[in-house]
């Protein structure tokens, strides 16, 4: 900063600045509040349909995010100002009161043009007479006013930067990065610079006390969006790779850190993970730059003629951690998936590229496999991005007018095979050779498997895999129900593609329980014509605000009998109808439904359907069970039941299980109960005695047969059913509670008796012999 600047500065303009962004603070916060309160609440509230359920409300949560973030760059913004403003009329009365100091000891200081001299003003002849002393305030002088230029200028070029880079930080609408002040953003930056010259070291070359700078750094500023954004960049694309294949390698000379740090390489992969994820959602043309870079050195080793691994095989191991920019980890993806093909003929073969050895580098740390097959961590990051989890799943692997495409199939049955497309989530679902892997005990581990289950419970869900749904999940889209349409037709195809893989139906079955309202209307078995009455009637029975998810009776039923095998899809989905079969008997037998949205008024047949798919379904996830236990009595029942109980702790806090406001047309305004989180009188009466029940039994000491647990578990029904019907009807009073009670247990009994029938092919339109 130049003297002259620093000492005419007029600061009335700056304070004026402050001041407007210090009014923009407030009115900022005030929209974001009025946002908050009104634009959100109301789009949860609100009874949308059509068009408006699918894109407005979205939009308006969207919309209403904005403001809060426009709150928080303008904040940031404000502080930085006030920062740097005081500090720069601190710097300013110093320079003055240097200046007036010099005065009174006859010195003169002149600025110019990249500098400023300092010269006595006393006569020629009492200057060839100075003496050491009044040199010395020469330079003394010269001194203190260059250090106040200096911090000045270090002050001024500190806000520069940090606002350039937050500013950089969104290309559209604001930045959700926030600074209480100028200096712990300046040291975010500072430390992020520092932190990517040690990771630019030779791995070999890094010391343990390097590494823990490093993991500690990171750990600290992860979360930190311009630190993760200059941290990333200042490393680069091609250093991130080697930086963390070199420190993995077992065969590289740094055996000082595999000695002393091995046990915190995991802590090491999260942090780095999660402070990519978070420098990817920046916009800055530096990691768009660094993004493309990421994407084109996938497909080559990093270490180029001298091999290494590939940069999909590095970079996807640190994709298992964090929210990866959507848009990225499409493109990503995209790319993975053309090396995929490359290296297995289509998906012809297994690829023999991505697989373990002995001297293959430990890519991966968080957990038991090695990380050489970059799906596997891909599909981990895919897990906690649903947008782009959802995409990916249905881009096309193959198209059947591929002349090298080697997947045939009948697919009209008339006994010949012809070429088919494959979309990727049909290749890795049901054709994919995974690369074989065994932990320490021998165990075969199947990772990849299980990390693309719960990036198909995000891609069909529209939320983190892991979570439940809140108020604030999106409605179900059009790709998100293709998908799970082409997952159910998928297992009814093959059940053994869910039951030989048992370890995926944790997430199956929560899948499953989010598509309770498609699935019930799949049992009607009436005809899908929107022209019919009857079809109207069972959309009005089984209301879905989103796409809806189109699904075949028989499909259905082969998926439930599936998911029963396993203790946590049982549960999931179990737990899921019985909470739908309270909501339903709450939300019909309310008199206050509007009459657009009434079925009928008679109430004993709508308590009838609700009570009788709901055995059904009931009834098929039991005989899942029962071919689980088996004939010999065991203990085999007491996982189910503990897994039900478990199920409690799951959906605590939550809008529900299946039918938030994310997920059904249910959460309306006409059951404020349902709408504000909570739940209806009836579908407290069945959460309370399902987790009571599921507890009890659990603890019993008697072993149970297959046979015995369905057996019992059809009482159970009975009795909970039952009690719904009877608690909404107390409530509503629409119908007598005994009346209800009695058709509740007479549908529902005859629902759950019809599994059987349904399953072993006896009944019309189901499947021919499955048992």
């Amino acid at each position: 900063m130049e003297l002259d600047t620093l000492r005419d500065a007029d600061f009335k303009l700056l304070d004026d600045a402050v001041e407007d962004w210090s009014t923009l603070v407030r009115s900022l916060g005030d929209l974001k509040k009025d946002a908050e309160d009104d634009l959100r609440k109301g789009a949860k509230n609100a009874d949308w349909a059509g068009v408006n359920a699918k894109v407005s409300k979205e939009f308006i949560g969207k919309t209403a995010g904005e403001f809060a973030d426009a709150h928080t760059q303008a904040k940031s913004i404000y502080e930085i100002l006030s920062d740097t403003v005081g500090e720069l009329k601190g710097y300013h009365r110093q320079l003055v009161d240097a200046l007036d100091g010099g005065r009174k000891k006859n010195l003169t200081v002149i600025g110019h043009e990249g500098g400023f001299t300092v010269t006595t003003n006393a006569p020629p002849e009492a200057r060839r007479a100075m003496d050491q002393d009044s040199k010395g305030d020469i330079t003394a002088l010269r001194d203190e006013i260059q250090g106040i230029l200096d911090k000045a200028t270090e002050s001024d070029n500190s806000a520069r930067t940090v606002l350039q880079a937050l500013v950089d930080q969104s290309k559209t609408g604001f930045s959700d990065a926030g600074y209480a002040d100028r200096d712990s953003a300046a040291e975010a930056l500072k430390q992020a610079d520092q932190l990517a010259a040690l990771a630019k070291k030779n791995p070999d070359d890094l010391t343990v006390k390097d590494f823990d700078r490093i993991n500690a750094g990171l750990k600290k500023y992860a979360g930190d969006d311009l630190f993760a954004e200059r941290f990333a960049t200042a490393l680069g694309p091609k250093k991130t790779l080697e930086f963390w294949a070199g420190l993995s390698d077992p065969h590289r000379g740094n055996w000082e850190l595999g000695r002393d740090r091995l046990e915190q390489f995991d802590d090491l992969q999260r942090n780095l993970g999660t402070t990519l994820a978070n420098a990817t959602q920046s916009d800055t043309a530096a990691m768009a730059g660094w993004k493309r870079t990421m994407i084109d050195i996938g497909d080559k080793p990093i270490y180029g003629n001298h091999g290494g691994p590939m940069g999909f095989q590095v970079m996807s191991n640190l994709m298992r951690t964090g929210d990866y920019d959507d848009r990225f980890l499409k493109d990503y993806g995209t790319k993975l998936m053309a090396t995929e093909r490359k290296f297995t003929g289509n998906g012809e073969h297994a690829n023999t590229a991505w697989h373990s050895g002995p001297m293959a580098p430990r890519l991966n740390r968080i957990g038991e496999d090695s990380g050489v097959d970059p799906l596997t961590g891909y599909l981990k990051g895919l897990s906690n991005s649903p947008d782009a989890a959802t995409d990916f799943f249905n881009q096309q692997f193959v198209s059947k007018n591929d002349p090298d495409n080697p997947f045939e199939r009948d697919t009209d049955d008339d006994g010949k095979n012809g070429k088919v497309s494959l979309s990727n989530f049909q290749y890795l679902f049901e054709e994919r050779e995974w690369p074989q892997e065994k932990n320490a005990k021998g165990d075969d581990l199947h990772t990849g498997q299980n990390n693309l289950a719960l990036a198909l419970e995000a891609a069909t869900t529209g939320h983190p895999a892991g979570e439940m749904p809140t108020a604030d999940t999106p409605l179900h889209n059009a790709q998100q129900a293709k998908l799970m349409e082409s997952l159910v037709v998928s297992i009814a195809d093959d059940p053994e593609r869910l039951t030989n893989n048992g370890y995926m139906s944790d997430s199956i079955g929560q899948i499953t329980s989010e598509y309770l309202p498609d699935l019930n209307r799949s049992l009607s078995d009436v005809k899908r014509d929107p022209g019919s009455e009857d079809w109207r009637d069972i959309e009005k029975l089984h209301p879905i605000a989103g796409a809806e998810a189109e699904l075949a009776h028989t499909d259905v039923t082969k998926l439930l009998f599936a998911i029963g095998r396993n203790e946590e899809g049982y549960a999931a989905v179990e737990v899921g109808q019985k909470e739908y079969m309270g909501r339903l008997m709450d939300y019909h037998l309310n008199p206050d439904l509007p009459p657009d949205r009434r079925v009928s008024d008679n109430y004993q047949l709508l308590i009838e359907q609700i009570a009788g798919r709901s055995g059904e379904i009931s009834g098929t996830l039991g005989l899942g069970v029962q071919e689980a236990i088996g004939k010999e009595a065991s203990d085999k029942d007491k996982g189910y039941e503990h897994a039900v109980a478990q199920r409690k702790n799951t959906i605590s806090g939550t809008v529900g299980t299946v039918v938030g406001v994310g997920t059904s047309f249910i959460a309306t305004p006409w059951i404020g109960a349902v709408v504000g989180g909570g739940t209806g009188t009836a579908t407290n009466v069945v959460l309370e005695a399902v987790f009571e029940d599921a507890e009890g039994q659990a603890k019993q000491a008697a072993q149970t047969t297959g046979g015995q647990f369905w057996q019992e578990g059809m009482k159970r029904n009975l009795a909970i059913t039952s009690a719904a019907a009877r608690a909404a009807a107390d409530e509503y009073h629409t119908i007598d509670s005994g009346d209800a009670a009695m058709a509740a247990h007479m549908a529902n009994r005859q629902g759950y008796l019809n599994a059987r029938d349904i399953v072993n092919g006896q009944s019309p339109g189901s499947i021919t012999s499955y048992s």
